[in-house]
């Protein structure tokens, strides 16, 4: 899955680099197809919001603040490259960046003791998606400034606690999270679709 998700960044030729956060004890990643593109950093931590945080302090040794920086989960294979480059395009002159999202289309429940306790007007609700795109100073000041992980679902959660509003840029719903082992073989079917599977 991560060499899935490390290539469909890569497609795009105007990404200069990826930057990969593993756990500091992860042997595994070495094994992997090399692109000099890519660079692995022993930097995970305890939560996803870590190790964004530590990948950003990586990129901020050689990368200004202006830089744009994509943050892409490996759960997320089936990445298309025209996904990618609608993102990129329709952020590049953004003032604060954005995210790929999919407006909700399922009837939403909120629940309270295994029942219903009410429907949720989906009107104006969008699932978010990665690749989120920000300029890198504004990203590392979020992740810097709001500490706390559980206040950190996603990049963009984080801009947002700083008082910015970022972008929806329309993804698709077949950039899918793989979370369960269930999703392995819809992720295998999109990849094929996709002419990618190995």
């Amino acid at each position: 899955m991560i060499e899935h998700a490390i290539d469909a960044v890569l497609a795009d030729a105007r990404v200069e680099r990826v930057v990969v956060v593993v756990a500091p004890d992860d042997a595994r990643h070495r094994a992997l197809a090399g692109d000099a593109r890519v660079r692995f950093v022993a930097a995970g931590g305890a939560t996803r919001a870590e190790s964004v945080r530590n990948g950003l302090a990586r990129l901020a040794m050689d990368a200004s603040a202006e830089d744009w920086v994509l943050v892409h989960d490996a759960a997320r294979p089936c990445l298309a490259p025209d996904e990618l480059g609608a993102l990129i395009d329709a952020l590049a002159d953004d003032p604060v960046g954005g995210l790929l999202a999919v407006p909700i289309a399922d009837t939403i429940k909120r629940e309270r003791d295994g029942r219903v306790a009410q429907t949720v007007d989906r009107a104006g609700l969008w699932r978010a998606l990665t690749p989120q795109m920000f300029r890198l100073g504004v990203l590392a000041d979020a992740f810097e400034r709001v500490r706390d992980p559980e206040e950190i679902t996603d990049e963009s959660s984080a801009v947002e606690r700083i008082g910015h509003a970022p972008r929806l840029v329309p993804g698709r719903a077949s950039n899918i999270k793989v979370t369960r082992p269930d999703d392995l073989p819809l992720a295998e079917a999109i990849l094929r679709l996709q002419g990618r599977c190995r």
